[in-house]
């Protein structure tokens, strides 16, 4: 926690932005969006953004607010625009953004190797996006299917099982000083965001369309080909880490499920293996 508290007066802001995805969540529209636009106030006049960057941003969510009034080929269009802007924020490819490096080649354990974390203040910028251009994301479910669940759930310990047995991780147990830091980052800014896109969103369009397992499986390619800049065995365990949490998010309809349980998978990946692999 030293390095948590030590980093308080420069990662204050982002804790700005957590409470607005948590307002947002739980349904406090306004709340969740005045905060988001205080958040882009204080990184704007702290330097980490730059004033065409706030306005690309805002156009980007008033387009994603509007497009539910959409029809026909006019949203098709609108929905492609979505995912090719969420992909780029994504990527970190808005000039105008500084996101803030806080990790900077630490070793998670002995046998790790080096680490580096930045907290992102451009990919978050799809989880508000996507939820006001789909808000039924955070209807929820009204049935549960036990064996995706189960699947979903059994997939996970298997591939770190699989990672450890094909040499991409290797047993190491600890907890890092920096863990606290590692956790609200990526449960927020990684997992919150990607599980909100690749499945509350892509999944649920496709599949609305082409059916459940259609939705399922190009929602997990999709998220695995994400990963290219890995290699070909990052994009292999990313695409079965979609899968898993595009059962849980079949099996449940709650958002929260596949959050958790690609928050688990990372958790466990950092406390139980060399992270994010081998030195």
């Amino acid at each position: 926690m030293t390095v948590f508290f030590a980093s308080l007066p420069v990662i204050w802001p982002w804790l700005i932005l957590i409470t607005a995805q948590i307002a947002t969540l739980t349904r406090n529209w306004w709340l969740g969006l005045g905060l988001l636009g205080l958040f882009g106030l204080v990184a704007l006049f702290t330097g980490l953004i730059t004033v065409t960057a706030v306005a690309v941003m805002a156009l980007g969510l008033l387009g994603a607010a509007y497009l539910p009034r959409l029809r026909g080929g006019a949203a098709l269009a609108g929905h492609l625009a979505l995912v090719a802007w969420s992909l780029a924020l994504g990527a970190h490819l808005l000039p105008g953004v500084h996101n803030l490096l806080v990790l900077d080649q630490v070793h998670a354990g002995p046998g790790s190797a080096p680490f580096t974390m930045y907290l992102n203040l451009d990919k978050p910028m799809v989880f508000f996006t996507v939820l006001l251009a789909w808000p039924a994301i955070l209807n929820g479910g009204s049935t549960l299917r036990v064996w995706p669940l189960v699947t979903g759930l059994t997939l996970l310990p298997a591939l770190l099982l699989l990672g450890g047995l094909s040499g991409a991780v290797r047993p190491e147990f600890g907890l890092p000083p920096w863990w606290l830091i590692f956790a609200l980052s990526n449960l927020f800014l990684t997992c919150l965001t990607e599980e909100v896109f690749f499945r509350g969103y892509l999944q649920s369009v496709i599949g609305a369309r082409l059916g459940a397992a259609t939705g399922l499986i190009a929602a997990s390619l999709l998220f695995g080909l994400a990963h290219f800049g890995g290699g070909p065995v990052l994009i292999g365990s990313a695409t079965l880490l979609g899968l898993a949490c595009g059962l849980g998010y079949w099996a449940t309809g709650r958002l929260w499920v596949p959050v958790l349980m690609h928050f688990t998978f990372n958790i466990l990946h950092l406390t139980l293996f060399t992270y994010p692999g081998p030195a």
